[in-house]
């Protein structure tokens, strides 16, 4: 039979311990009683302010069932207004982006004393004494991280096995199973893999592998009521899908590593040889068919038209060919549709007036194969400075001042990467520091390293893969507190 007794919190166990919890309670001051309700109004950059529609509704006292009052309710154009001020908040230069780290510990301490000061008003007694019980008493409190249990995992077509390696590591360390969905153009490399897992000795049930397609197999694993967290690498689009369809069932956890638009800068003093390499590889590595290809090259103007120049020479250069052929350097695209897209692409470059300086052509081969592409004259606004294009095409636009090329840079939906290449430190500190995107590389292009976190700003992604962040992705924290007899230092 169970007790129908309420459990105290702490070491009370019989009736008098609980009337002492309780005597303690009667010695601490007591919440204000109906106390005078000043805040009704949205606040909005730090103002109060009536909603756009000056709708309102009403809040209850939910131990009487009266109304208390009614409150300001917001609504998409209210967001609009905070996401604004926010957004403004944040911008470089901005005091919260300037503030040391210390004045902003300083403020938060500031705002835990006044809490505290207002205590009586914020909360009941209760909290009063489990703020001073947990506080001073006799506790070993540690936290302990656990495996999140179910993971689903989509990976894409245009890195099989270092995809299936990323997703398959981190979560089988933290102790979870795996449900994982390879790209269908690409499951020969992960089954093959599954047959390994076997091979190893890893128990039945531990890793699932699932060929199929998106909006069947992968839909499937995004909703599933089973699944407690979904990782993706793919399109920004798909991502969307998959969060909405993470959040609708059971609001599993979600990793995803999306689409970008790479900035790659070069300013004049940088050395050119290296940056002109760099550049190359940066947008022709596997075809272009890679999430962190710096497709938009912003060069500063006085190195312009020699930078053009040479990588015109270097992409003619560029060995097309079997990716069995040892010297080959591209390889084709991964389908005849995702050949026609890219080709789509570069027509939409020339229509709308880029310079094609190069290629731009599928190449008379038996396969998908397009030749190394080369656009100048790009603006900002045209469609494949703005798309991700995935293929084998570099865009190189003009600059003139470091402000200039921040902002541009910027000016995209998307945030994974990005790279600077200059001699001047500071002009690199600068760039790096004000790129959004997860990660920027200076003097150097794609050098990724498994101990580094790797992930999106904006709509390049939610969370981070790789390193001890892609570790925690793949577990829970949990805390745990144990009542002792005394503790010691």
């Amino acid at each position: 039979m169970t007790s129908s007794k309420i459990e105290l919190p702490g070491e009370v166990k019989t009736d008098a311990d609980a009337a002492a919890l309780m005597a303690s309670l009667q010695l601490m001051p007591s919440p204000v009683p109906n106390a005078e309700i000043k805040y009704t109004k949205i606040f909005i950059n730090n103002e109060w302010q009536d909603s756009v529609s000056g709708k309102t509704f009403p809040v209850f006292n939910p131990a009487n069932g009266e109304q208390i009052c009614e409150i300001q309710e917001a609504e998409k154009a209210d967001v609009d207004k905070a996401v604004q001020a926010a957004r403004l908040a944040f911008t470089l230069g901005s005091v919260w982006r300037r503030m040391d780290a210390s004045e902003r510990g300083r403020l938060l301490a500031k705002l835990a004393d006044l809490v505290e000061r207002d205590i009586l008003i914020l909360g009941p007694k209760i909290f009063l004494l489990f703020y001073e019980y947990l506080h001073n008493g006799d506790y070993l409190t540690f936290t302990r991280q656990e495996p999140i249990g179910v993971c689903g995992q989509i990976i894409p077509w245009n890195f099989p096995l270092m995809m299936t390696a990323w997703k398959l590591g981190p979560a089988l360390a933290c102790g979870n199973t795996v449900v994982l969905k390879p790209a269908e153009q690409t499951p020969l490399t992960c089954l093959y893999i599954g047959s390994l897992v076997k091979e190893a000795g890893f128990p039945p049930g531990v890793v699932n592998i699932l060929p199929g397609f998106g909006p069947t197999a992968g839909a499937a694993i995004a909703s599933h009521m089973g699944i407690d967290k979904v990782a993706f690498t793919g399109s920004t689009e798909v991502g969307k899908l998959i969060q909405e369809a993470a959040g609708t069932s059971n609001l599993k956890r979600v990793t995803l590593e999306l689409g970008g638009k790479n900035p790659n800068i070069i300013f004049a003093d940088a050395d050119l040889d290296l940056a002109i390499e760099q550049a190359h590889q940066g947008v022709f590595f596997n075809a272009g068919q890679c999430c962190t290809a710096g497709s938009r090259v912003f060069v500063e103007e006085p190195i312009y038209e020699e930078f053009v120049r040479r990588s015109v020479e270097r992409a003619k250069r560029r060995t097309v060919g079997s990716p069995f052929d040892p010297t080959t350097e591209q390889g084709p695209q991964i389908s005849k549709e995702h050949q026609s897209r890219v080709l789509e692409f570069i027509q939409s470059g020339i229509s709308e007036g880029a310079n094609l300086e190069c290629g731009g052509k599928a190449l008379g081969l038996k396969g998908f194969y397009i030749e190394p592409t080369v656009f100048s004259n790009v603006k900002d606004d045209m469609r494949i400075a703005k798309e991700e294009i995935f293929g084998p095409v570099q865009l190189i636009l003009k600059f003139k001042t470091i402000d200039e090329v921040i902002e541009r840079a910027n000016n995209t939906e998307y945030g994974l990467v990005a790279a600077v290449f200059t001699s001047d430190i500071t002009k690199a500190m600068t760039i790096s520091t004000a790129m959004q995107a997860g990660t920027v590389w200076i003097n150097c292009f794609n050098a990724l390293g498994t101990q580094c976190p790797f992930g999106g700003y904006k709509m390049s992604g939610n969370g981070r893969e790789l390193g001890d962040s892609g570790l925690k992705e793949y577990s829970e924290v949990k805390t745990i507190t144990i009542k002792i007899t005394a503790k010691n230092s």
